[in-house]
C-alpha cells in the first residue's frame, strides 16, 4: 500500500511544479512565474539590499577614453569626476541604469505606445492613442536632428553605451524587482529611447491643449456666454513680464480668415482623448538680484510641480569634467543636468503653458482614406502601419493616415476606427504639434551645464523648442534673467482654441514668433524675475497666447518678492514651502458677506465659525482649509450645475478664477441664477446652500477622522506600477491648489532647489523619493520625510582634494 502515498506525493509534486512554472490570472492581472519569482538564488529575495551595502566597484569598459571616478555620498548622490566629457555621460548612463532601469524602460515603453507588451490588452487604447499622436514619429525626427550635431550625437552615444554596459551585466538574480514581478526582461537602450523620453515630457507639459473641450463648449453656449465663462482677460493677472512693459516689435502678422466665426463650430466633437496630462503640471521659479539679498549675491529658486511617483522623476548627481562642473537633477534616460547650477550660474524651468497642439478636421474622399481634400483637390495619403505586441494576446495592426497640411506632415489621430475614449466618432482629426518639428532639446541642457554668463544662457535657451518653458537664470556676476522660451506659433486671436477646418491653408499656422520677440527680462529694475505658469504678458502683447492660465501662485510670489529685502537662502526656502491661499483670501469677504448665517443649524454654525476664524493657510492641522475647499466645490456646483446639465460629453469648464473674479465684479452675474427653477436665485442663496452641503461633507470627513487638512488631502506617492507595498500614503504635508507650496494628493513640488550664488555657492535641495529605484533599498524613499516637513538638504558641490571627505561612503572606478 506504500504506492498510494507515493502516487499522492508524485501528484502533489507535479501540481506544484506546474503551479510554479506558469503564470496565473488573479484579479484580472497575470502573476509572475512563482517558481522563478520565489527562487532564493534568482528571485525577489536577491533584491533585498543589506543595510550596509557596499556600492564600491572597479569596472573596465573599452569604450571609455580615460579614467572616471564616482564618489557616492551618504545620500547615494554620485559625484562623477571624468577626465573626458563623454566618459562622464557613459558613467551617468551606467548609474541611471543601475539605480533606475525599470523606470527608464517603463516610461519609454509608455511613450512609444508599447505598454501592452508589458501589461497586456488593457493598455492597447493608450498605445494606439500615443502612436496616433505621433510620439514615435516625433522621436524619429528628433534623433535625426540630434545626429546632425556632433556634440550631442557623441553625448547620446556615450550615454547609451553606458546604459547598455549595465544592462549587459545583469543576470537573472540581479534583475530589478519589477521585471521579476511582471515577468519580462529589459531590452537594450538606444538614442531613440532618449528622444522618446524627451517627447514624453513635451506631451506631459502640453495640458493646455483643450481643442475638443473648448469646441464642445462653444457649440453649447452662446457666443456671449462663452466669453463670460472663458474670458481672455484675467483681472487678477500679475504676468511674468510686468504690466506696462512696452512691446514695440512685431514682424509676423497672423490674420484670421473671414470664415473664422462660431458658424463652423455648431456640432460637438465626438472624439475625446483617453487621457490628458494634469492641468497642474507647472512650477514656480524666481531669481532675486543681489540688490535684494543680505549677501549681495543673486539667489535662484525652482520647484517643478509634476506627478509624484516612486521611483522619483529625478535623479540627483554632480558631473565634473575639464570643460564644466554641474550639480542638480537629471532625467533617468537622458544625459546631463536638467535643473541645477555650475561654478558660475544657476538655471531652472517652469512650464510655459501655451497651446502648441492644434486639431484640424480632415475630409477623405472615401472610407479608404487614400486621398484627402486640400485646397480644392484631392491628395494622396501616406500611411504608417503599426504592429502592437500584446502580452498574452495576438498582435494588433493599426494603420494611421498622415496628411500634409501646407508644409506640415500631420498624423490623423482620430478617425472612424479610433475615437479615443469615444466609440461613436465619425470624423477625422489630424494633429499639428510643435513636437513633430525638428528639434534638439538636449542642446539646451548641454550648453547650460557649460554656461558661464548671460550670453551663454541666452544662446542655450534658444535651443528649446518644445515643451515651451520659462527659463530662469542667475549668475555670480550679478545678472538675473528669464525667457518665456519656446517655438511659439504666431496666432490670431482664438486660433487653436477650437478644432479648425483642415481643407485649405486658411486656418494653418502662418509662422512662429521670432526669438527676438519672445518675452523676456534681463536685470529688471524691480530686482527679481519670476514665473508660476501664469500668462506671461498682458493684453498689449501683439500675439495671441491663449486664455487658460493659473493666476494665484504668480500673484502671491510677485507680491512677496516685491516686499522682501535682505533676502537669505533660508527665507527663500520658507517662501517655497509657504501654505498661504491668496485665492481664499480674495474669496472670503464675499462669502462672509453673502452667507445667511441665521439659517445655519448648530452643526453648520460650528463649521462656519471655523471658516470665519481661519487664517487662510493650508498648514498641517488646519481644519479651516478643509471647510473652505468643500465650500468652494459646492459653490461651483451651485452656480454651474444647471447650465452644464445638458452639455455634451467632454466639455470644458470655467477656471476657479473665472467664477471668483465674476462674483467680485457682479454679485448678480448671469450664471448665479438657477435656470431650472421659477425663482431667481441670488448670490446669498447660492453661498448659503453651498455651505450647507459643504457642512455635510465636512461632517462625513470628521467622522472618518479626515477633517484636518493633511488627512483630507491625503498626499501619497505611488509606485509607478501602483503597487501599494512600494508606495507611501498619508504624508503629513500642507499646501494645495493656488498655493506656492502646490502639493496636492498625488502631485506637487517634484524637486525643490534654492541656490545662493555667493563666492562659495550656498545650495539646498530635496525631492520626494530616493536615489535608488529598488524598493528593497533604504535609499528608495529616504528623502520623503525631509521633503514633507519642508526641510532641505545642503547640496555638496565636491571639488578635487575632497576625496577623503567623511561624506564619501563608496567609490566606483571606471577605466578603459
Amino acid at each position: 500500500m506504500k504506492i498510494i502515498p507515493f502516487l499522492i506525493s508524485t501528484a502533489l509534486t507535479a501540481g506544484l511544479v506546474f503551479l510554479l512554472n506558469n503564470s496565473w490570472k488573479i484579479g484580472g492581472n497575470n502573476t509572475p512565474l512563482f517558481g522563478a519569482f520565489l527562487s532564493p538564488q534568482h528571485g525577489f529575495w536577491q533584491n533585498a539590499e543589506a543595510v550596509n551595502s557596499d556600492f564600491s566597484d572597479e569596472l573596465s569598459f573599452p569604450k571609455l577614453k580615460g579614467k572616471t571616478s564616482v564618489y557616492l555620498d551618504e545620500r547615494l548622490v554620485p559625484h562623477i569626476f571624468a577626465e573626458q566629457e563623454n566618459d562622464a555621460y557613459f558613467v551617468q548612463g551606467y548609474l541611471h541604469a543601475k539605480f533606475r532601469l525599470w523606470q527608464m524602460e517603463l516610461q519609454t515603453h509608455a511613450a512609444a505606445g508599447r505598454a501592452a507588451e508589458i501589461i497586456g490588452d488593457k493598455a492597447l487604447n493608450h498605445d494606439r492613442e500615443f502612436r496616433r499622436l505621433g510620439m514615435v514619429y516625433a522621436a524619429e525626427i528628433a534623433v535625426t536632428e540630434m545626429s546632425k550635431d556632433p556634440v550631442i550625437k557623441s553625448e547620446c552615444d556615450a550615454y547609451t553605451e553606458g546604459v547598455n554596459a549595465y544592462i549587459k551585466s545583469l543576470t537573472e538574480s540581479t534583475l530589478p524587482l519589477e521585471y521579476k514581478l511582471i515577468g519580462y526582461t529589459p531590452e537594450l537602450w538606444s538614442n531613440h529611447k532618449t528622444a522618446l523620453l524627451l517627447k514624453y515630457m513635451s506631451y506631459d507639459l502640453a495640458a493646455h491643449e483643450k481643442d475638443f473641450e473648448m469646441t464642445n463648449a462653444l457649440s453649447f453656449f452662446s457666443a456671449a456666454d462663452f466669453e463670460k465663462l472663458f474670458p481672455y482677460k484675467q483681472d487678477s493677472l500679475d504676468p511674468i513680464i510686468p504690466k506696462g512693459t512696452s512691446f514695440l516689435k512685431q514682424t509676423v502678422f497672423p490674420v484670421a480668415p473671414a470664415t473664422a466665426d462660431s458658424a463652423y463650430f455648431k456640432q460637438p466633437v465626438q472624439a475625446a482623448e483617453s487621457q490628458k496630462p494634469d492641468m497642474a503640471n507647472g512650477s514656480n521659479n524666481w531669481a532675486v538680484s543681489g540688490s535684494k539679498t543680505k549677501s549681495g549675491a543673486p539667489i535662484l529658486c525652482n520647484d517643478p510641480h509634476l506627478g509624484l511617483n516612486l521611483p522619483s522623476l529625478w535623479y540627483e548627481l554632480q558631473i565634473s569634467t575639464p570643460a564644466f562642473n554641474a550639480y542638480g537633477v537629471s532625467f533617468p534616460g537622458a544625459p546631463g543636468v536638467v535643473i541645477g547650477y555650475n561654478d558660475s550660474c544657476a538655471f531652472g524651468f517652469t512650464n510655459g503653458g501655451r497651446d502648441v497642439r492644434d486639431y484640424y478636421e480632415i475630409i477623405f474622399k472615401d472610407d479608404s482614406r487614400k486621398e484627402y481634400l486640400f485646397n480644392g483637390t484631392y491628395h494622396a495619403t501616406n500611411f504608417r502601419v503599426d504592429t502592437f505586441k500584446i502580452k498574452g494576446q495576438p498582435d494588433f495592426i493599426d494603420s494611421v493616415a498622415y496628411v500634409k497640411l501646407g508644409n506640415d506632415v500631420c498624423p490623423v489621430m482620430f478617425d472612424k476606427s479610433f475615437g479615443g475614449k469615444r466609440t461613436d466618432n465619425s470624423k477625422n482629426y489630424a494633429v499639428r504639434w510643435t513636437a513633430h518639428d525638428p528639434s534638439n532639446e538636449l542642446r539646451i541642457f548641454n550648453q547650460l551645464n557649460h554656461a558661464k554668463n548671460y550670453a551663454d544662457y541666452q544662446a542655450a535657451a534658444q535651443n528649446l523648442r518644445t515643451p515651451g518653458q520659462n527659463c530662469v537664470f542667475a549668475c555670480k556676476n550679478g545678472d538675473i534673467a528669464l525667457r518665456t522660451q519656446g517655438n511659439w506659433p504666431a496666432k490670431w486671436k482664438g486660433q487653436g482654441d477650437f478644432v479648425m477646418p483642415g481643407t485649405d491653408t486658411s486656418y494653418l499656422w502662418k509662422g512662429f514668433i521670432p526669438q527676438d520677440e519672445v518675452p523676456y527680462q534681463y536685470n529688471p529694475e524691480r530686482g527679481f524675475v519670476s514665473s508660476a505658469n501664469q500668462k506671461p504678458v498682458d493684453e498689449t502683447y501683439p500675439y495671441y497666447i491663449g486664455r487658460v492660465y493659473p493666476l494665484y501662485r504668480g500673484y502671491e510670489i510677485n507680491k512677496r518678492l516685491s516686499a522682501m529685502n535682505n533676502i537669505t537662502a533660508d527665507s527663500m526656502m520658507q517662501l517655497q514651502t509657504d501654505n498661504y491661499n491668496c485665492f481664499a483670501a480674495m474669496a472670503m469677504p464675499f462669502i462672509l458677506k453673502s452667507i445667511n448665517a441665521a439659517s445655519l443649524n448648530a452643526g453648520e454654525q460650528q463649521y462656519f465659525s471655523i471658516l470665519k476664524n481661519w487664517n487662510m493657510r493650508h498648514d498641517v492641522g488646519s481644519v479651516g482649509a478643509t471647510v473652505f475647499v468643500n465650500f468652494w466645490k459646492e459653490f461651483e456646483t451651485a452656480v454651474f450645475a444647471d447650465e452644464y446639465a445638458k452639455a455634451p460629453e467632454n466639455v470644458e469648464r470655467p477656471l476657479e478664477s473665472t467664477l471668483l473674479e465674476a462674483v467680485l465684479k457682479d454679485s448678480a452675474w448671469k450664471f448665479i441664477d438657477n435656470i431650472t427653477t421659477p425663482q431667481t436665485e441670488t448670490l446669498a442663496d447660492n453661498v448659503t446652500a453651498a455651505f450647507k452641503k459643504a457642512a455635510i461633507s465636512c461632517k462625513a470627513a470628521q467622522l472618518n477622522g479626515k477633517l484636518v487638512w493633511e488627512k483630507y488631502k491625503a498626499t501619497h506617492i505611488d509606485h509607478l506600477a501602483k503597487l501599494p507595498a512600494f508606495s507611501r500614503d498619508n504624508l503629513p504635508i500642507g499646501g494645495g491648489t493656488h498655493i506656492i507650496n502646490a502639493t496636492r494628493d498625488t502631485h506637487g513640488p517634484s524637486w525643490r532647489m534654492v541656490i545662493e550664488l555667493t563666492q562659495k555657492t550656498n545650495a539646498h535641495g530635496v525631492y520626494p523619493g530616493g536615489q535608488s529605484g529598488n524598493p528593497g533599498s533604504k535609499f528608495y524613499d529616504n528623502f520623503i520625510d525631509t521633503w514633507a516637513t519642508g526641510k532641505f538638504y545642503e547640496l555638496w558641490m565636491m571639488v578635487k582634494g575632497e576625496e577623503k571627505d567623511s561624506r564619501i561612503k563608496w567609490v566606483m572606478s571606471f577605466t578603459n
